[in-house]
């Protein structure tokens, strides 16, 4: 499993359902409905576990604008909510 250098310093193991609860809230916040906010997640978490699988150390902020990068094909509202919000709903 992956760490992920958080932006207080430290560090978490990287958890595949606060990135899909993130990227969810943000796609319901845009009025998605939420069959579509579940699908848009799941596709936004296998992009970056792809991304993430050929690195050795990111940062939580690394996560944040690839996930924003792949969430902007699907939705750009969503992803400009995502890139900006810097808490999980």
């Amino acid at each position: 499993m992956k760490l992920i250098v958080k932006r207080a310093g430290h560090s978490e193991l990287y958890e595949e359902k606060k990135l899909y609860a993130s990227i969810s809230a943000a796609c319901l916040a845009v009025r998605e409905p939420t069959g579509t906010a579940e699908v848009l997640a799941e596709k936004v978490v296998k992009d970056v576990e792809s991304w993430l699988a050929r690195k050795h150390e990111v940062t939580s902020n690394d996560i944040r604008h690839i996930a924003s990068e792949h969430l902007h094909r699907y939705n750009i509202e969503a992803s400009h909510l995502y890139h900006k919000q810097r808490t999980i709903w």
